[in-house]
């Protein structure tokens, strides 16, 4: 997920925006400011093949996803800040939240600043390895749509969080940043019952970048600290009924003056429970190489190349593997508003489990494993092992 670049402040004088705050300060004495920020994101999409057939339809939040949040700061004093953000995914091709039943389904969390001491924050928050490591990955360079690891498996695209969350960030010293986050299970009886955990580093040296993060995931079937995970596309649903998971991932940069280059691995554990319908831990590994060349100012192109491969368990003999080869290309008609065009083949091979049905009458069985591009098409998979997606849109950041 790129960063956006709000354009203005609201003063917490303004009524409106004080109610909407709802705890930042208005006195005279503190220095307080609100912004409102966000991004609209539209295209027209192409796919070779969504359950046997070829489609053209609308699609939006690719190169950004479509939100809009609220971020406040109010100064304490001493060099410590309080501070809070709201944030909210919508459909800008139909208006509707991106998550049903959810105000603010993307971030809300509230916490406390300061340069010597780190920042301490709560709630519903994105986790350091996704800060850390997404940011060096493909899916802040090529997009998420077209450029996460098949089916978003590693969780390098905004599809994880964790709700009921505690995260603390070191200050930044000599080009380190870490961080560390605890989501709380809060099972009665059972304290670590359905918690999560997640910490991350990152090192930067004038051009050449690092990062590494862990996750790890307890009790997935019941845990309320896991907000969002996404455990539904052909490459990992069969695994969906994993008790706990764990996931490591590492991506550096090198940027050549105009030319960037970056590779980043990850590897991914979803270990089966009692209830669960596989009995052996499915481990899939994921590499990948991005680049960036910057044509002019305003016009960019990226592109990368990614495989990934499913262990031999469960009776899987020929494990799947995936091939998948994304490009993008970006014209800036001005600092906020970017035309972009975007390409991804891929191409899968072998086999893996797939679960049909649910509860009491779900089955577990061996298939072929199908190509299903990104995190893009995970609710409409190819029907074979061969699938390409194209999309021009506009993108517009306020």
């Amino acid at each position: 997920m790129r960063t956006t670049r709000p354009s203005f402040s609201v003063k917490p004088l303004c009524a409106c925006v004080a109610l909407l705050s709802a705890g930042v300060s208005s006195h005279a004495s503190a220095q307080s400011s609100v912004t409102l920020y966000g991004v609209v994101d539209t295209a027209f999409a192409y796919s070779s093949n969504q359950g046997g057939h070829s489609n053209v339809y609308m699609s939006q939040g690719n190169l950004l996803a479509s939100k809009f949040g609220l971020y406040g700061t109010e100064d304490l004093g001493g060099g410590t800040q309080a501070l809070f953000r709201l944030e909210s995914g919508f459909n800008s091709a139909t208006g509707a939240q991106s998550a049903a039943g959810y105000m603010f389904n993307r971030l809300a969390f509230v916490g406390l600043g300061n340069k010597g001491y780190g920042t301490l924050s709560v709630g519903r928050q994105y986790t350091p390895y996704f800060q850390y490591v997404a940011a060096l990955g493909p899916t802040n360079v090529l997009t998420g749509a077209t450029g996460a690891h098949p089916g978003d498996v590693d969780a390098l695209d905004t599809t994880l969080r964790f709700n009921n969350s505690l995260t603390y960030t070191l200050p930044t010293f000599g080009g380190v940043q870490a961080s560390v986050q605890y989501g709380m299970g809060e099972q009665p009886g059972n304290i670590s019952g359905g918690s999560s955990l997640s910490a991350a580093i990152r090192y930067d040296y004038q051009a050449f970048a690092w990062s590494a993060g862990y996750i790890h995931l307890k009790d997935i079937p019941t845990s309320k600290s896991i907000g969002t995970f996404a455990n539904n596309s052909p490459v990992n649903s069969g695994y969906a009924s994993a008790q706990s998971a764990q996931l490591i991932a590492t991506a550096a940069r090198y940027t050549f003056g105009k030319l960037m280059v970056g590779l980043n691995y990850s590897n991914v554990q979803y270990k089966p429970g009692a209830a669960s319908f596989f009995t052996q831990a499915a481990v899939f590994n994921n590499y990948g190489i991005i680049s960036t060349y910057a044509l002019t100012p305003a016009i960019t192109v990226a592109a990368g190349f990614s495989y990934t491969a499913e262990k031999a368990r469960n009776g899987v003999s020929d494990p799947a593997r995936y091939s998948q080869f994304s490009m993008e290309q970006t014209y800036a008609l001005s600092k906020r508003t970017v035309f972009y065009m975007i390409q991804a083949y891929q191409k899968a091979n072998g086999k893996t489990l797939r679960t049909v049905g649910s509860g009491a009458t779900a089955q577990t069985s061996i298939a072929d494993a199908v190509a299903s591009v990104g995190d893009s098409q995970n609710a409409t998979p190819s029907s074979g092992s061969r699938q390409f997606v194209g999309m021009i849109g506009i993108r517009h950041v306020f």
